[in-house]
């Protein structure tokens, strides 16, 4: 008997609409507070400075609004288990996007200021049910809302990282959001039910082809805190580094997961 089909995981659209809009005033709070010498730092992605990082924030939740006032299209054509692996193909024209902006925007707080209005905006007018004509695709305007709770925690790691003492915090939906998302993806990529994948305390997956686990202790187990997730499927750290930093527990001959990782780039 083949195994069943995994249903597909659901965001609540009130939810995630207040998680995008917390996790970004954490970032816009943040970045009222950076000096120029902060904002030209480098950071972890390529040549991009901390400025460039801001503007692409800003980008990337004001894609929500620009969406919402194209045309509806008939149906969504992306799925959120779709929407990691979509992203490499765009990387440069974001890129190019980010860093135009940022140079051309000596005043970062009012940009970030105008963005959570536009924001805050556009939301209270459209149903959750919406369309939208998106770079990578049509989606619903939750599950794109999900999407952008994602870039907007992983990007608030590496504002941290970028900028020492900066801890801008992570709202608490929207680290859950991210952390589901990624791991529903490996299990999409790496799908079976001989390993399981704890990411406490939000998600839980089975996945890599084998012998199925029904009960008891499993075989394979891989346990890590979401953080240190979110990295390793982004690629911010790699496998074998994350194991051998013991941040990442894994036991069980198919317990190694860096084949299919990352996930996201």
């Amino acid at each position: 008997m083949p195994p069943a089909k995994k249903r597909t995981r659901s965001y609540d659209p009130a939810r995630t609409r207040a998680a995008v809009l917390a996790q970004f005033e954490n970032v816009r709070a943040a970045v009222r507070t950076l000096t120029p010498e902060q904002l030209a730092l480098p950071t972890r992605l390529g040549d991009w400075t901390v400025r460039d990082l801001v503007a692409h924030l800003a980008l990337t939740v004001g894609s929500v609004g620009r969406a919402l006032e194209r045309d509806e299209p008939a149906k969504p054509d992306l799925t959120l288990l779709d929407h990691p692996a979509a992203t490499a193909a765009h990387a440069g024209a974001v890129a190019e996007g980010a860093r135009d902006l940022a140079g051309a925007t000596p005043d970062l707080d009012a940009l970030l200021t105008r963005t959570a209005e536009n924001l805050a905006r556009h939301l209270a007018a459209a149903p959750h049910t919406r369309v939208l004509a998106t770079g990578a695709g049509a989606m619903t305007l939750t599950d794109h809302l999900v999407t952008r709770a994602v870039e907007l925690v992983v990007h608030t790691d590496d504002l941290n990282a970028a900028v020492p003492g900066l801890d801008v915090p992570y709202d608490r939906q929207a680290l859950a959001a991210c952390t589901r998302l990624l791991a529903d993806t490996l299990a999409a990529k790496a799908p079976g039910g001989s390993t399981e994948v704890r990411i406490p305390p939000y998600a839980v997956v089975q996945c890599v082809q084998g012998p199925r686990h029904t009960r008891g202790t499993p075989p394979n187990v891989v346990e890590t805190d979401p953080l240190t997730w979110l990295r390793l499927a982004t690629g911010r750290t790699t496998w074998q580094d994350a194991v051998a930093g013991g941040t990442v527990g894994a036991s069980g001959g198919r317990a190694d997961l860096g084949p299919y990782l990352p996930l996201m780039t």
